[in-house]
């Protein structure tokens, strides 16, 4: 099952730096741009998604549970890629729509259901858990965390390097909506500072004087210190909800976030 959600993630990405233009995944250059690949690599992305049901199949279809299991990859999957239309379309839209509401959707449908609640909702369903109140429960408590830890994606985006980060941040070029940016271009920019935004953000390139422009303007309206409060927040909402929780063992979202809490990469 592990497995399955390895290839879930993998063919996401593979088909996602395609779509984004990325250039670099995990500190190698992205799939597409291999010189043998290219356009191949979406085809690449489905035959990997495939393999997702190929193992399901081999060693789980003699279990009761496994119709719980293709229904749980398959709505994952739905969800994701739901998510993944709500980011593409900014590209038909302005910077004004670029909203935290907007922000939270796209975060939450994009990376919170496969990345946090699909594993954990896998687990239960091989454990025999039943009870919709437990699912319910850590889908609360993985929202939370899943939403958040996009939050550090694009700070750390912006503010990490390559090396850290294994990849080029391109969230400013790409015209992105970002949680760094709904928070400065809504809430605190000045009209001077958001007719900067509104010159620069999309359309610049990376690692040029203009996207050092728009950093220092995150940096000026103090978003480090306003993304740690955030941070802090975040975690004090998992910890509030540890009750909630009574068959799935706490241990389980501890592990969550020992990986992700003040990640810096």
């Amino acid at each position: 099952l592990g497995w399955c959600i390895e290839w879930l993630q993998g063919w996401l990405l593979v088909a996602d730096d395609f779509m984004d233009d990325s250039q670099t995944r995990r500190g190698q250059k992205c799939w597409y741009l291999h010189d043998d690949v290219q356009k191949i690599a979406i085809n690449d992305a489905f035959f990997i998604e495939m393999l997702v049901y190929k193992v399901l199949k081999r060693h789980f279809c003699h279990l009761p549970y496994y119709s719980q299991l293709v229904d749980l990859m398959m709505e994952t999957t739905f969800q994701t890629e739901c998510g993944q239309l709500l980011d593409t379309l900014c590209m038909n839209l302005t910077l004004k729509d670029f909203t935290e509401q907007r922000w939270t959707l796209i975060v939450k449908y994009k990376t919170a259901f496969y990345s946090f609640y699909a594993p954990v909702a896998m687990g239960m369903i091989v454990a025999g858990i039943t009870d919709v109140a437990e699912y319910n429960s850590c889908r609360d408590i993985l929202m939370i965390m899943g939403i958040y830890f996009q939050a550090q994606d694009d700070y750390l985006d912006c503010y990490a390097t390559p090396e850290q980060l294994g990849k080029i941040g391109t969230d400013i070029q790409d015209k992105k909506c970002g949680w760094l940016f709904a928070q400065a271009y809504h809430t605190l920019a000045s009209k001077e500072q958001v007719a900067v935004f509104d010159k620069l953000y999309g359309k610049c390139k990376v690692q040029t004087p203009e996207e050092q422009q728009i950093k220092d303007l995150y940096t000026a309206l103090k978003l480090p210190e306003i993304y740690k409060k955030y941070e802090e927040e975040s975690y004090s909402k998992i910890m509030g909800l540890r009750d909630a929780l009574k068959q799935v063992p706490w241990a389980v979202m501890e592990s969550f976030l020992g990986k992700i809490y003040k990640r810096q990469k």
